[in-house]
């Protein structure tokens, strides 16, 4: 009889910029100055974006909303890191990934105003419909990730997800697929610290969500989520060994979501102010701008401009989306089965007549 390890294992944690925003120059990756000031402004505009959903929603102008407020470095970090012909395969909660992706905003905000014609992407831009189930949206990834392998064709996936969808059964089996089949997709997990009102420590036993990836056999790592440098630098590093056919990588961007689930929550109930108040000390966007001010990249009157370059390029999509002509309500029963049945058929016409008569 023998007793012997069979394998061990260890997490690697990256942080690039500290909270005050210095920058750890060995780990800087290679992006110029022009791409950082990009970086940033793309955050700034993003914010904006969730900032006017958040407020539309609260008018009655669109329908229920999820921010992402406190997780833009995840989010454009990640999707700068993309290539073109690149996949992204996102949650009710990444408008920001599909801003980076050049999803029209004003298709965004037609989206969650009720609108599934808010889903079409651009000729030519690789963004899937926003997925609403928990988990699901993993092994589409993954089923495109493995086409790309069969047909060899050189893109990767991107597989956005929660905590809480890392704890689906879907998701697990789609880590499963992805390490079997060596699936060129990236899984980007958002560990935000809640699924709703589910505090992560009530969601696993481990130390992080990133070794995880482990028991797949591939590779887990966990980043500050917070710090848009270190997720763009696992996430390129993530996409070239995709490309080169090393296989998936899940990166866990240890962040936090400042805002309530959507806008039907109430995160007063499940958290304290307290802690809230200590993670928005670590404002991704605050974080990163003065880093941009420490290199003498960026200053008070860049900003200016900036905010208002961002409120009017958000407020004239607004503009665009309550132009567009409403969708049929025909739509919302039609494309279910090839043949309407009799059942659907009267709601159908019943829910019609409600309208009508309002």
């Amino acid at each position: 009889m023998a007793e012997k390890v069979l394998k061990t294992f260890t997490v690697k944690y990256l942080q690039v910029l500290d909270e005050s925003g210095k920058c750890d120059a060995k780990l800087m990756p290679k992006l110029s100055p022009k791409q950082l000031v990009e970086l940033y402004e793309l955050m700034v505009l993003c914010r904006k974006f969730d900032e006017k959903a958040l407020s539309l929603q609260r008018q009655g102008r669109l329908g229920t909303y999820a921010s992402f407020l406190g997780q833009e470095a995840a989010q454009v970090g990640a999707a700068y890191a993309l290539g073109g012909s690149d996949w992204v395969f996102p949650t009710y909660r990444d408008a920001a990934v599909l801003v980076v992706r050049n999803q029209p905003m004003v298709r965004l905000f037609q989206y969650f105003g009720g609108d599934e014609r808010g889903s079409i992407p651009p000729k030519g831009v690789n963004n899937f419909p926003i997925a609403i189930p928990v988990g699901t949206q993993g092994l589409h990834a993954v089923g495109a990730a493995m086409a790309a392998t069969i047909t060899k064709r050189k893109f990767a996936t991107l597989a956005c997800l929660g905590d809480g969808a890392s704890s689906e059964g879907d998701m697990n089996e789609a880590f499963n697929f992805a390490g079997v089949f060596k699936a060129p997709v990236i899984f980007l997990c958002q560990n935000n610290q809640y699924a709703i009102s589910v505090p992560v420590k009530q969601q696993t036993a481990a130390e992080t969500l990133a070794q995880r990836a482990v028991g797949f056999g591939f590779e887990g790592v966990r980043v500050d989520g917070n710090d848009i440098l270190a997720v763009y630098s696992a996430a390129a590093a993530a996409v070239k060994k995709a490309y080169l056919g090393e296989g998936p990588t899940l990166i866990e961007c240890f962040t936090y979501r400042l805002g309530n689930h959507t806008t039907s929550d109430d995160a007063s109930k499940y958290r304290s102010e307290a802690e809230v108040a200590a993670w928005r000390k670590k404002d991704p966007v605050l974080r990163f701008r003065r880093f941009l001010e420490l290199r003498k990249l960026w200053n008070a009157k860049k900003e200016g401009e900036l905010f208002v370059r961002a409120e009017r390029r958000v407020s004239s999509a607004v503009g665009e989306y309550e132009k567009v002509p409403r969708a049929d309500v025909d739509d919302i029963f039609k494309y279910t089965y090839s043949e309407m049945p009799q059942l659907l058929q009267q709601q159908m016409d019943d829910y019609k007549k409600l309208i009508e008569g309002r």
